[in-house]
């Protein structure tokens, strides 16, 4: 799960860098742990910075005055089990053929398969763990089969036809080609979020933007925008002065049209449109539903309902509602503090919780409180919250999520946990609310779940985290190098915590690879 961009600006003597700044301030909430923008200038050079970080401390003053030029993408990185140094922020960089950057939000499920073809049959050298970067190298890859020194709107769909044969998994990209244009892709089921959007100037040129979701464009006066749709790929020239527009097509046979439901319980900013469905009307709906859920379950004696900050407000606010009782703010959130279960460790999970939220005793004692949240994934941070709220004097304390108990890992971009680190794995409703010291447990069923983000057009999601079955089938390869990966990083970490040196990190049991902190493609985010 992370966040895309890609700008193209009719003037081709405008930089185009500052609206990608103010585009990755609005998508910050969708990747906080590395941020890269990269622009094209006339003569088809690009200028990139790029690092670990959010976007305000990574593109500094100093570093956007040289990103150049009336094109450029934009990546905010949140990491998952392969993808955490600098090295691997993005965009990725290839220079043959053509001169190519790359933008993914989402996670390849065949990286083993397309790692070998790389290096055995097209001969490409990949750098880092990012499947980001293998998506890449097999775009190249294609293009290279046309041994062209310039190509067409064609032989770039054909190309794309070809890379989305070979790659399988979940994925919305932009790319840029130096000196050509703009791309954006996504994967034939949909799972991850892509739109475009066109905005008349004054002189009536257009601009064009492709984003991870709506509100960037809307901000930005892209009214008139939508959806990409799954297996399509679009193509922005870039000169789009109005004499060449951007060309869409259907590159493959799209499949079951499933969107992660994942976007609109928890990532999605609620101000967003995705593929139709209002993410904040959807949340309102999953507070109807979980109040309905909640006024079925007997000796519930609640005096007031309290969100888990920030994401769960909506739903919340709308179960009290449906249920006739008070809705209170009782934590204050530190907003500067990250999302928890990005944290390497339970530890640092635990201590982050606590900086994060402060309980108001006033709204806790002496009361019985109901504590609604989006979902519960490790457990750890729900545990701190119900002791805070014991701890400000709580009588009695019931946890309710508006989604489903999470039972399996997710594989298509969001790094929640091994499937046996889930506080749902392999226990019941009261096993769980054992666990984090709840008086009791209440998830919304997925059936509801699912009712409440559904439209004419869409009906189906990607579920897996809670059923086990993927929209791409059955992954069992995928899932032991996953946690394979996991383990590399933890030893790792763990030697590292114990005070070795980097080299001391690697021996011969574990042939784990120290992750480089600098991107070797193109200059990176040194204030240059």
């Amino acid at each position: 799960m992370c966040g895309i961009l890609g700008i193209v600006l009719a003037d081709q003597q405008k930089n185009v860098a500052p609206e990608l700044f103010e585009g990755a301030m609005f998508l910050q909430h969708r990747g906080q742990d590395a941020a890269g923008i990269v622009t094209c200038g006339t003569k088809g050079r690009f200028y990139q910075c790029k690092g670990n970080g959010m976007a305000r401390d990574v593109f500094t003053q100093q570093r956007m005055v040289n990103l150049v030029g009336n094109m450029g993408i934009t990546h905010l990185r949140y990491p998952t089990a392969g993808s955490s140094a600098g090295s691997e922020a993005q965009p990725f960089y290839v220079n043959s053929p053509y001169g190519i950057t790359l933008s993914h939000n989402g996670n390849l499920v065949n990286s083993i398969e397309l790692r070998k073809y790389l290096d055995e049959v097209v001969h490409r050298h990949i750098n880092t763990d990012s499947d980001s970067e293998l998506l890449t190298n097999v775009f190249a890859a294609e293009l290279d089969k046309f041994n062209k020194s310039r190509v067409n709107n064609q032989d770039l769909f054909s190309a794309l036809t070809g890379t989305m044969e070979a790659i399988r998994g979940a994925y919305a990209c932009v790319a840029m080609l130096a000196g050509y244009g703009i791309i954006g892709f996504r994967d034939p089921n949909g799972i991850r979020p892509l739109l475009f959007g066109e905005r008349i100037n004054a002189d009536k040129s257009r601009d064009y933007m492709l984003a991870s979701e709506s509100v960037v464009l809307k901000a930005h006066g892209f009214h008139t925008f939508r959806d990409v749709k799954p297996g399509e790929a679009v193509i922005i020239p870039k000169d789009s002065s109005g004499v060449v527009k951007p060309e869409f097509r259907q590159v493959v046979e799209p499949k079951v049209f499933a969107p992660d439901i994942f976007e609109y319980v928890y990532f999605a900013r609620p101000d967003s449109v995705l593929d139709g469905v209002s993410v904040y009307h959807s949340r309102l709906e999953m507070g109807i539903k979980l109040a309905a859920k909640i006024s079925k379950v007997e000796d519930l004696d609640i005096d007031v309902v309290i969100p888990v900050p920030d994401t769960s407000r909506t739903s919340a606010s709308q179960c009290a509602v449906s249920l006739n009782i008070p809705y209170r703010e009782g934590f204050v959130k530190n907003r500067y503090i990250g999302r928890t279960f990005i944290m390497p460790d339970q530890q640092e999970r635990r201590s982050s919780v606590r900086r994060k939220l402060n309980a108001m005793e006033s709204e806790f004692k002496g009361r019985n409180v109901l504590l609604v949240d989006d979902s519960i994934v490790r457990g750890t941070t729900s545990k701190e919250i119900v002791a805070m709220a014991r701890e400000a004097g709580a009588k009695h304390v019931y946890f309710a999520s508006c989604a489903p108990p999470i039972r399996f890992n997710h594989i298509y971009g969001i790094d929640l946990a091994d499937t046996k680190a889930l506080v749902g794995f392999n226990r019941d409703e009261d096993e769980i609310a054992k666990v984090i010291g709840a008086d009791k447990v209440i998830f919304q069923d997925l059936e509801d779940l699912i009712s409440c983000c559904t439209s004419d057009q869409l009906k189906q999601f990607e579920v897996g985290v809670f059923t086990g079955s993927y929209v791409t089938g059955v992954e069992d390869n995928y899932l032991q190098e996953l946690e394979k990966i996991r383990a590399q990083n933890q030893r790792l970490r763990d030697r590292r915590d114990r005070g070795f040196s980097v080299d001391a990190c690697i021996d011969a049991s574990d042939m784990v690879d120290v992750k480089a902190e600098l991107d070797i493609s193109i200059y990176n985010r040194g204030d240059y």
